[in-house]
């Protein structure tokens, strides 16, 4: 065999072989392409009849924090907690010094015996008020008496003195006679301003008696020492200083984990001013972020399945949907977004989803406010 046909020979072994290796090609495209057709059905498939959740990576725990403040001034005397201590509802967490409420407490007891013996004192000054009145009627109708006697003697005496005024004309009389006659008319008349005199004093003491009898009355009438409105005022005083020395020890409002502790001992604290936080670790939620595209299936009590980068994949707790937020992160931001610009770019907006947990998972594996969740809602539950 010649050079010339030897070449001839690889030549054709070689088309022949690049045909081969082009057609297999070819079946490799072609088998790729209709896998990657058959992929997409099935994904459609899958995404249509099949897959019933929504998941997002942008949640994070939450909790209804409770601060406890002081609700009266003082010098904190002693504290009883430090940060992260688990505390039971009710434990005292701060004692403020009682003296100043003790003190309080005292004068308002004392303002309370005063007020309470002021209406016993004007119980028996009604009592005493009232003899008087009885009293000072009797004296008038006496001094009405002696009026009466005294206005008939100078009448009687009158009568006389004008009855000698006429035999003294007549000479039947003597002088001596005539001036006894005149005295006894002065006797009588200043014996009748006497009485008249003692019937106004009688008169003016009844009336003084009365007045302040009813003045006594109005203080008194229609209530009882407990409902005296003086009474009731040094009762709410007491009351209020009980209630002062009752706040200088300051309890757990809940159960939960001692938190932002910022309260010294020796410290003077405000009314209002904030010792430290309680976070309620057994009554924890998630606030999940979804897009707003993911949740047009989305409904309050639907199911919901959650993983944390804390525990992983391992545990997994089980929640409901509690409900929506009533506005977007973006909307309730501190600087809120400015879209009335010319190179306005459209954001997606994501809504928080609130999230309830079960609290016996919660106890088996504790979680602490603002770490990160994995949250998987069921569209087809509910």
């Amino acid at each position: 065999m010649t050079d010339s046909q030897t070449n001839e020979q690889q030549a054709l072994s070689e088309a022949i072989s690049d045909d081969a290796m082009k057609a297999k090609r070819k079946k490799f495209l072609g088998l790729f392409a209709l896998i990657l057709i058959i992929a997409a059905i099935l994904y459609g498939i899958w995404a249509l009849f099949f897959h019933h959740s929504v998941s997002t990576d942008n949640a994070y725990v939450g909790a209804e924090t409770a601060q406890v403040t002081s609700m009266i001034g003082g010098q904190v005397a002693e504290v009883l907690v430090k940060d992260t201590q688990q505390v039971k509802r009710g434990d005292i967490l701060v004692k403020i010094d009682q003296r100043d409420a003790q003190i309080q407490l005292a004068q308002a007891q004392a303002e309370l015996a005063k007020a309470q013996r002021q209406y016993k004192q004007s119980q028996a000054n009604s009592s005493s008020l009232n003899s008087q009145v009885i009293v000072t009627k009797d004296e008038i109708t006496s001094a009405q008496a002696q009026v009466n006697k005294a206005q008939a003697e100078y009448d009687r005496v009158s009568l006389e003195l004008k009855r000698r005024n006429e035999l003294a004309a007549s000479g039947a009389i003597s002088k001596e006679e005539l001036s006894k006659s005149q005295s006894a008319v002065s006797t009588a008349k200043a014996s009748l301003e006497l009485a008249q005199a003692g019937l106004a004093q009688a008169m003016s003491s009844r009336n003084a008696a009365v007045s302040t009898l009813a003045a006594n009355d109005a203080l008194i009438q229609g209530v009882n020492e407990a409902s005296t409105p003086d009474v009731l005022v040094a009762k709410a005083h007491v009351d209020q200083a009980l209630l002062d020395l009752e706040r200088t020890v300051i309890r757990a409002p809940v159960d939960g984990v001692v938190t932002r502790k910022n309260i010294q001992i020796g410290q003077r604290v405000a009314p209002g001013t904030v010792m430290m936080s309680v976070v309620p670790v057994s009554a924890l939620y998630v606030d999940a972020n979804f897009k707003e595209s993911q949740l047009a299936k989305v409904k309050a009590g639907q199911t919901v399945t959650l993983t944390s980068d804390l525990y992983g994949d391992e545990v997994v707790y089980h929640g409901k949907v509690q409900g929506f937020s009533g506005g977007t992160g973006a909307a309730f931001a501190l600087i809120p977004a400015q879209n009335a610009t010319g190179n306005w770019i459209k954001v997606v907006q994501r809504l928080p989803v609130r999230i309830t947990l079960d609290p016996k998972e919660l106890a088996e594996h504790p979680l602490r406010v603002g770490l990160s969740m994995q949250v998987d809602i069921d569209l087809a539950s509910k």
